[in-house]
């Protein structure tokens, strides 16, 4: 089961930073539509994070309770790289979430058990629909 709790906190890992990501995008954002959905994504982030927490606890493990040192550095790179148009954070906020569901495929193609397994897998579906609303926001 150890296995299965480092790859569930680095799935972990990557929630972080999508919630501090929105963090800044949302500071950033001016229209109060767009401001809307970055939080309600945001908000699902969070949802997930404890979710898949309480997962790693109930496996017997200690869950991280940030995105670790180089989610942090990643985090300020691109704070300081925050595009001013609204268009510009959408498509940032975009990207960010292809990014994180990439790596999270690659986490979890281990040795998941069916229970973690299906958890990361709702979560991740709910992220592809984030990329779609995401992209319905730039037409």
């Amino acid at each position: 089961m150890e296995h299965v709790i480092k790859e569930l906190n680095e799935f972990l890992k990557g929630q972080y930073m999508g919630i501090h990501s929105y963090e800044h995008y949302i500071q950033k954002v001016k229209d109060s539509k767009i401001k809307k959905e970055f939080q309600q994504i945001q908000q699902e982030h969070k949802i997930h994070a404890m979710k898949v927490a309480e997962r790693i606890q109930n496996l017997g493990g200690k869950p991280v309770d940030d995105e670790g040192f180089v989610g942090s550095i990643q985090g300020f790179i691109n704070q300081l790289n925050l595009p001013d148009t609204p268009e510009g954070l959408i498509k940032g906020a975009l990207k960010g979430e292809d990014f994180g569901i990439q790596m999270s495929e690659e986490i979890v193609k281990g040795d998941l058990d069916a229970e973690s397994r299906e958890l990361i897998e709702e979560i991740l579906d709910r992220d592809r629909q984030h990329t779609f609303l995401l992209s319905k926001l730039i037409q």
